[in-house]
Formats: C-alpha cells, sequence, structure tokens
C-alpha cells in the first residue's frame, strides 16, 4: 500500500534508519556479491569517466572552475589538476554521465555510482589515508542510500532522480569515509536536501545541461559534508516530513520494506551495465534491432518501417521523435528512433555514433523517420523498463519481431567479465592516450584487489597524467 509524506509524521523519518545503515556497517557486513558487484562497478565507473573526457562541454566546465580556483585537494581525474573537493567531485560526476554510459539501477531508476564514487573519492584525497576496503564499503552503502529512496517511489518521475536521490547516496559515501558520526551525517542529508535540484526538462530538451545534474548533487553532498562537519544543522524530517523528498520530489512511496531489508538486501547487486552509450531507456529496444539484424542480415536500406511497443516510462521520456536536422548528443542519445536508426545502418552503437557528423547522417535520419514508438497499455508499472517489443517490417513485405523480457547488461542478463574489460578497455582506448599504457592493466589489477590497497591515493594517481 502506497501513503503521501503527511501520513508518517508521528513516526521517525525514514532517512534515519538510513543513517543508521551507513554509520553501523562495516565491510565484513557486505555480501561477497555486493563486494564483487561494487568492484566491478568502480571500475566501469572509472572508464567511463575517461571516455567522458571528450563529450561537448568538457573543456568549458573545467575552464569556469579553475577560474574559480580554490584549495587544491582533490584531482581531476584523466584530466589532471586539483580543485576544492565540491568542485573535483562535480566535474568527475559531470564525466562520468555524460556519454550516458555510467551503470543503473533499473529498479531505482538512477544512476547511484555517478554522484556516490566521486563524492567518495574527492573526500578520500581531501582527507588522506583512506584505504581500498574504506572506499568499497563507503560506496557500497552510498549505492544502497540512492537505490533505496529510489526503489520506494511510486509515481511517475518527474525530477531527475540519478541527481536528487543521488545527492543523499553521495552523502552517505562520502560521509563515512568522512568517518561522520550518526548526528552529523543526519544533519549532512537535511543540508544536502535544501541543495538537491534536477528536473526532466532539460533530458526532455535534449540540453547540454542534463549531463551536469549528477554533477551539481554530487557538489551538493560534498559541501553538505562538510558544513555538517562544522555543526551546521539541517532539516530533519528529510524523507517524510510535511515538505520531505518523497512528497515533493517523488508522490505516492513505500519505504517500510526498504528499510526492514536494510543490510540483508544489498541494492549494489542490483546494479547493472549499459553496453551501449545512450538512455537506459533506449537499450532494449537497441538490443533487440541488433538481435534481429544479426539473426536475419537485415540491411538499414531494406527497411520499411519499426514500431516499438515499450512502458509508459521509455515511452514518456525516450519515445521522442527525431524532428530536428541537427540535434544535440544529448537529444540524440535519448532517442528511440535516432540511437535504433544508427544501430541498424551501422551494426553498433559506440561512443563514436554522436559526434558532429554521425548526428546529422542524413541515412540515419531517413531511417528514423520510419521508426514508432506506441505505449504498451497492458503495462502499468510508471517504473518498470521493460518489457519491449520491436517488430521491424522490410519493403520486400517480410516482418520480423521480437520480445525482450529483460535488457543485457542487468544482473539477471549481466555481461561476462570479458565483456565488462572489454568495455572498459574501450573506454581507456578512447581517451586515456595520455596516460602511461601500463597503467590500464594495473588499474585493473588494483580495483580486482580493492579490499587490500593501502591508500586510494593509488587510483588517483593512476588516472592522472
Amino acid at each position: 500500500m502506497t501513503r503521501r509524506a503527511q501520513e508518517s509524521e508521528s513516526k521517525p523519518d525514514a532517512i534515519l534508519p538510513l543513517v543508521r545503515h551507513v554509520i553501523s556497517s562495516r565491510y565484513e557486513d557486505l555480501s561477497e556479491q555486493a563486494v564483487q558487484a561494487t568492484k566491478t562497478f568502480i571500475l566501469d565507473s572509472l572508464g567511463v569517466i575517461i571516455a567522458g573526457t571528450l563529450a561537448p562541454g568538457v573543456p568549458q566546465t573545467l575552464k569556469v572552475l579553475r577560474d574559480w580556483g580554490g584549495k587544491e585537494e582533490s584531482t581531476v581525474l584523466v584530466l589532471g589538476g586539483k580543485l576544492p573537493a565540491p568542485s573535483a567531485a562535480m566535474m568527475n560526476s559531470f564525466m562520468l554521465h555524460n556519454q550516458e554510459f555510467d551503470c543503473v539501477h533499473d529498479g531505482a531508476v538512477l544512476h547511484p555510482f555517478t554522484t556516490a564514487l566521486p563524492v567518495a573519492i574527492a573526500v578520500a584525497e581531501a582527507k588522506g589515508g583512506s584505504t581500498g576496503r574504506e572506499l568499497l564499503t563507503a560506496v557500497a552503502l552510498g549505492v544502497d542510500v540512492s537505490c533505496s529512496i529510489g526503489i520506494s517511489s511510486r509515481s511517475p518521475m518527474s525530477f531527475f532522480r540519478p541527481g536528487t536521490a543521488g545527492a543523499f547516496g553521495a552523502v552517505a559515501a562520502g560521509g563515512k569515509l568522512g568517518r561522520l558520526d550518526e548526528k552529523t551525517m543526519a544533519n549532512a542529508m537535511g543540508v544536502v536536501y535544501s541543495q538537491i535540484c534536477g528536473t526532466l526538462q532539460p533530458h526532455h530538451e535534449g540540453a547540454m545541461v542534463v549531463s551536469m545534474q549528477t554533477g551539481f548533487n554530487a557538489r551538493a553532498a560534498t559541501t553538505a559534508i562538510a558544513l555538517a562537519g562544522e555543526g551546521i544543522i539541517g532539516a530533519s524530517g528529510v524523507l517524510e516530513g510535511q515538505y520531505g523528498y518523497f512528497r515533493l520530489f517523488e508522490g505516492e512511496y513505500e519505504v517500510d520494506d526498504v528499510v526492514e531489508n536494510l543490510g540483508k538486501v544489498w541494492q549494489v547487486e542490483r546494479i547493472g551495465h549499459k553496453p551501449f552509450p545512450c538512455g537506459r531507456l533506449t537499450q532494449g529496444v537497441v538490443e533487440a534491432a541488433l538481435t534481429l539484424q544479426n539473426e536475419y542480415g537485415i540491411e538499414a536500406q531494406d527497411v520499411a518501417e519499426c514500431e516499438a511497443l515499450v512502458s509508459p516510462l521509455v515511452e514518456r521520456l525516450v519515445g521522442r521523435p527525431l524532428d530536428h536536422e541537427n540535434p544535440s548528443a544529448q537529444y540524440a542519445k535519448l532517442s528511440i528512433p535516432f540511437v535504433v536508426a544508427t544501430a541498424l545502418v551501422r551494426k553498433s552503437v559506440s561512443i563514436t555514433d554522436f559526434g558532429k557528423d554521425a548526428l546529422v547522417d542524413s541515412q540515419v535520419h531517413s531511417l528514423a523517420q520510419r521508426i514508432r514508438v506506441i505505449r504498451d497499455p497492458q503495462i502499468l508499472d510508471e517504473n518498470a523498463m521493460v518489457p519491449v517489443r520491436l517488430r521491424i517490417r522490410l519493403k520486400g513485405g517480410a516482418v520480423h519481431e521480437l520480445h525482450l523480457d529483460q535488457m543485457t547488461g542487468h544482473p539477471d542478463k549481466a555481461l561476462s567479465r570479458e565483456q565488462h574489460l572489454n568495455k572498459f578497455r574501450s573506454c581507456w582506448e578512447a581517451g586515456a592516450g595520455h596516460l602511461p599504457a601500463a597503467h590500464q592493466e594495473r588499474l585493473i589489477e588494483v580495483v580486482d584487489g580493492l579490499e587490500d590497497l593501502a591508500s586510494v591515493e593509488e587510483i588517483v594517481h593512476l588516472l592522472t597524467p
């Protein structure tokens, strides 16, 4: 049964058990699967940051942050140089999200590593002396917090949840590494709540700033940790108060079961890879298109039309038509017609498929006009990403159809170790040519043995020019 926040004023706010979970949990409490998943997606995220250095807006954003200056305490990964911890966290988070290649918790509909990991690294470097085991534990707990909030929602998403809910996970991760006590961590959650931001409007428009919204919240989380550490008091009814997060940002929610399972169910175990550098909600249809193409030898010029039957969430957020002659990369990555047309024309979807020339490819645009996205009336879950069904009709009259109950990359349909490493290495090759080649394999070794790493600063060193 769902409820609204005003019904829960008589009980402690749900932020408190989340905070206590973060404060009390140790590395030894993590399941073996949670440990492995955390290491897998730390490496995946570091690779995506490398590729993220190539995206539009990166030089301009870094220029602004460097011009502002400040205490040199945390590193801008891959590009180099130190900034104040909030600025470094913002920059690294932006680079982690701007290629739409970052890992996802499908059930929560958010990218939890994209805020938790940059804040954890920034705080660890600024504070000094943090071990790999501490980083691993902090990130796993940050993922637990943001995803617990995300999966509690029962309403259609309108705010940018990877940023808004992600901010709370970032405070958890950074606060754990900062060794905050319960009172200070709770205050940090209240302080970050006064700063969280991000809506779906730039997502809808394909505006460049959509990729920065996780970064804004990573900066806010790092700031909140520091302010709370100095005694600044934040709101206490953060999630369930009269003007709490659930009521204002989500709507209907059910959090009791989530709270009861803290420490028993680790949300990091439900994180999945993105096989393609585009919106997660486009990826089931892309997978279906490539599967049909490979099975039946379909050539793009032979396609008369495609019809994708998808969930309400998918239709609403990425069913957008390709009605711009020169779309932004952000718009194209979040458009099923563009991404599916790209897949059929190029027989893959890669980072280079969203460059300046690729965005105006006439063959892709022509095919995209023949791709329709239709909402499946039988899917009632407003947060569901699957199932998807793709139907391709060829000019010769043949019709091919595929139904997918799950997308590749989801933990129930996970990438193999080889596929995971191939993705990391392809990101490295794309954006790390200025780094020593030997650092690539060493970084894989370091993350594989993260629980035994003496200092997080070795990871930073391997990703610093």
